[in-house]
């Protein structure tokens, strides 16, 4: 079974936890089964494992500037197809398809599911993806999805009319987004809203990819990405498809995209340093700071802290925060890295302060800046650095200063924490030359 996951966003739906780097489904604020916390995309690749085991292939379309999260968050064998610029879901379900061909040897005739990475449900839920997986199989119609009851007319989501009332049925008509009062009319003919899983074997899609797109082979499309129409899977193929079937998914569904509807399913009123008074209702706090937060009276309000900003919000008002966000000129001050995690302490006209976490057995690239020096401190921790080709080991205490051009790695055999002071003019992360490893970086334990 092949499986495509879907992980885009430009993460200004949960602000300020959610950045340009670090997407709403990453941020951590679920409980898995052992008690510690998880994120989105954490939880529904647990979830489609334990119910479709190991032999499942599952490939994470997502952009470049979400790789690193991803690689921190998955396994190491995680496959990733990166998207080189965001154009929607339709080219990246494209893309993808042409990397399982071309890259992965998939055969043609084999089914291939594509899933959101933010959806809340059960378990049973992904359970339904070997059943998916057989419709599509026999080849009874083009396209397979799974739907499920609408709760309210809602304009957010896709509609699907079945031609009968079953768990399995043919789709007499896909309509995408439609306006309040349509989506009204489509309940009383017993519409599901699309679910956002598609199904269809990888011939269907390469051959539709012929059809809409200028470029048919993984390298040219990658290559011509940026230049494609922006236009989604749902309006390219599914509203087209004449030939379609729906799977109904008959119990809870939930599309998280706001902070109300994340509020939600959060397992605790308050994670982080934060303390409700029992005047507040309906009120919940995520505070990623090293300083608490006091809610006194509050009703239906989210307050969320990051190194990014500060929201207060009413819990409604909190779905139409994206246009205000887009105006804001923040500089992106945590994210995490496929070898650990960076968060920007303090920003002056001439220095800037970042807190670095290096995760056992990884290490930075060896590089150089030509306009700036830094100063490390390790706060904790053992691993050494490599400094013009000299080897040092470093631990808790240790300071290395490391002048403008000089070529410089750091790499931990434990957990590393180093406090990374940054001098110079004009600081910016455009400002690194990447080197060849030296010869004796070799082998880190961890």
């Amino acid at each position: 079974m092949n499986i495509i996951l879907l992980s885009g966003g430009s993460g200004r739906r949960l602000w300020p936890l959610s950045n340009e780097i670090r997407s709403k489904q990453f941020i951590k604020v679920f409980r898995r089964p052992d008690g510690e916390l998880e994120s989105m995309v954490q939880r529904v690749y647990r979830q489609i494992r334990e119910a479709v085991g190991k032999d499942a292939q599952i490939t994470i379309a997502t952009s470049r500037s979400q790789v690193s999260s991803i690689l921190n968050q998955l396994p190491e064998d995680v496959h990733v197809c990166v998207e080189p610029a965001r154009r929607d879901t339709f080219p990246a379900v494209a893309l993808a398809c042409m990397y399982l061909a071309e890259r992965e040897g998939v055969d043609p005739a084999e089914p291939v599911i594509v899933c959101p990475v933010d959806p809340y449900v059960e378990d049973d839920y992904f359970a339904c993806l070997p059943k998916l997986y057989e419709m599509t199989r026999t080849g009874r119609w083009n396209l397979n999805l799974m739907g499920v009851r609408p709760t309210y007319p809602s304009e957010k989501y896709g509609y699907l009319v079945p031609e009968k009332e079953a768990v399995m049925s043919a789709v007499r008509s896909y309509e995408e987004k439609p306006d309040l009062a349509r989506a009204q009319s489509l309940l009383t003919k017993g519409a599901l809203w699309n679910c956002g899983i598609f199904a269809f074997r990888l011939d269907y899609l390469l051959a539709r990819a012929q059809e809409l797109l200028p470029y048919t082979k993984y390298q040219t499309l990658y290559d011509n990405y940026a230049d494609c129409e922006r236009i989604s899977f749902d309006y390219a193929v599914g509203e087209k498809e004449r030939s379609a079937g729906v799977l109904l998914y008959d119990k809870n569904w939930k599309d998280i995209g706001s902070w109300n509807t994340f509020a939600e399913e959060m397992h605790e009123t308050v994670i982080g340093k934060g303390t409700l008074d029992s005047t507040s209702s309906d009120t919940n706090i995520v505070n990623e700071l090293d300083i608490p937060i006091l809610g006194l009276g509050l009703q239906h309000v989210i307050v969320a802290a990051s190194n990014d900003g500060i929201l207060v919000a009413d819990k409604h008002q909190s779905s139409y925060m994206k246009p205000l966000v887009e105006k804001l000129d923040a500089q992106v001050r945590y994210a995490e890295k496929s070898w650990g995690s960076f968060t920007i302490l303090d920003i002056d006209e001439r220095a800037l302060t970042i807190r670095i976490i290096l995760m056992p057995g990884h290490r930075l690239h060896y590089h150089a800046h030509e306009r700036r020096s830094e100063v490390w401190t390790v706060t904790e921790g053992e691993g050494f650095v490599i400094r013009d080709g000299e080897r040092i080991d470093v631990r808790q205490g240790s300071v290395i200063e490391l002048p403008v051009g000089c070529k410089h790695t750091i790499a931990a055999k434990t957990i590393l924490r180093v406090i990374e002071v940054q001098i110079g003019e004009a600081i910016s992360v455009t400002d690194k030359i990447k080197y060849p490893d030296p010869e004796n970086i070799g082998e880190i334990p961890g």
